[in-house]
């Protein structure tokens, strides 16, 4: 038989080594060396040693699986959540939130201080209660037809199965109340083998369920969701195809959630920020960074349905958002109109595109904010620059894509003033932040 050499394929070494980790990644991952290769070892903290096992191993890298762990971290805690090592939800909880937060500011300063060898703290950080934080949820639906019952619940790590979650300590206490009393309830339903996805919602008025089903519901189905809805006083919405979305009962009033002194009415599909209480923080800090004035014109970019659009509007003299999803242009608008504030436009525009030959890049704004999604905002920054405002604001979920686009405002004058880590996602990887920037130096 012929065999065709491969410079790609390396062989792992299945040997058992001893390592003591001395750092901790983003992920959670802690970080060992080993005859000079950088390790990735999931579930070890620093400081701590165990005999590990290779199990991918590259030319700079490898990663690594614990074998047995010889010594425990100070830092190392018991889970709170019943599913942690199975359910891919939470990568940290058996990390103290102490040490979580000061990783993810390190690995933010690291990556601005090696993309635009600018030293700055991302301290003082926006902190998240550690548990409860969790306002929006959305569980795979699998009926389970060996064992003729429904699996409710979040991927496992690396896998599309189903992992079925009875407890679930992240999300908010109202609705992890509902998941045992829902799960139930789901699965008496008739078309059980025909339901796709359940997300639930937690809106300032009240908690909100929204079910994705595959077939038609009958008359019963209908009838037992009504049930569930009136003895647990949850709105219900069904979902027959991704445009279909209905209340269960007509008279259901609209989910909505404060921000600023600012009501934004929302519907069940559109984005909202998971963590309230970080975005509460988020939009405070953003005002008091652009030190809004009766006089400021303000631009703010991928807007969404107005979560910072609107509370700044009532502190300037205009204010415009533009954003790329018509359905959340549609919601800003509206609560616009609802919040009594005429000194906003909305613009459905694809940031993307031409953005010269779009209507809201002719106007003047001497105060911009952006808030883009991981893939960043490559497309506007020359356009930022054009317009020469005073400050900018960035809100980002990617560190590496706020890096790259800071060095387009950095190469045009501009100063990093200040950067934050949120803490969005306790006891997981996301990364999010915000950064400050001026067009003169600021001590803030």
């Amino acid at each position: 038989m012929v065999q065709f050499y491969s410079p790609n394929r390396r062989s792992v070494n299945r040997g058992i080594i001893s390592v003591t980790a001395d750092n901790l990644d983003a992920q959670g991952q802690g970080i060992a060396r080993h005859q000079g290769k950088t390790i990735f070892i999931a579930g070890l903290l620093p400081d701590e040693q165990a005999q590990i096992q290779l199990t991918e191993e590259k030319r700079q890298f490898a990663k690594a699986k614990v074998v047995k762990r010889l010594s425990d971290s100070p830092h190392r805690v018991a889970p709170h959540c019943p599913h942690f090592k199975v359910c891919g939800g939470c990568q940290q909880q058996h990390v103290a939130t102490e040490l979580q937060v000061k990783t993810k500011a390190s690995v933010l300063e690291r990556l601005i201080q090696r993309e635009t060898g600018i030293s700055i703290s991302a301290h003082p950080i926006i902190h998240s209660p550690e548990y409860g934080y969790r306002r929006r949820a959305r569980l795979g639906l699998q009926y389970h037809a060996k064992q003729r019952t429904l699996l409710m619940g979040f991927r496992q790590s690396q896998t599309n199965d189903l992992v079925n979650i009875k407890h679930c300590p992240v999300m908010r206490p109202e609705l992890e109340q509902l998941l045992q009393p829902l799960y139930q309830c789901l699965n008496s339903l008739h078309t059980v083998k025909r339901l796709g996805h359940v997300e639930l919602v937690l809106a300032d008025n009240g908690p909100l369920v929204v079910l994705r089903h595959l077939d038609s519901l009958k008359h019963e189905d209908k009838e037992t969701l009504r049930l569930f809805s009136v003895q647990y006083n949850v709105a219900i919405y069904l979902l027959g195809d991704e445009k279909s979305l209905e209340p269960l009962a007509a008279e259901q009033p609209a989910p909505w959630y404060q921000v600023n002194g600012v009501k934004l009415v929302f519907s069940p599909q559109d984005f909202i920020q998971v963590n309230d209480v970080v975005n509460q923080k988020m939009v405070a800090q953003a005002l008091a960074w652009l030190d809004l004035q009766p006089t400021d014109r303000v631009l703010d970019l991928f807007c969404g349905m107005g979560n910072f659009t609107l509370p700044i509007a009532t502190q300037v003299q205009a204010t415009v958002g533009v954003e790329g999803v018509a359905e959340l242009v549609a919601s800003g608008q509206y609560n616009a109109r609802l919040n009594k504030l005429n000194n906003v436009d909305f613009f459905h525009e694809n940031l993307e595109s031409e953005i010269h030959q779009q209507p809201w890049a002719a106007q003047g704004f001497n105060k911009v904010l952006l808030d883009p999604a991981r893939a960043g905002a490559a497309g506007v920054m020359a356009h930022i620059v054009k317009l020469a405002p005073e400050k900018v604001v960035y809100v980002s979920c990617n560190p590496t894509t706020l890096a790259r686009d800071s060095k387009v405002l950095l190469e045009a004058g501009y100063h990093l003033v200040s950067v934050r880590m949120l803490d969005m996602f306790p006891h997981t990887g996301h990364l999010e932040s915000m950064a400050l920037f001026s067009s003169e130096p600021m001590i803030e």
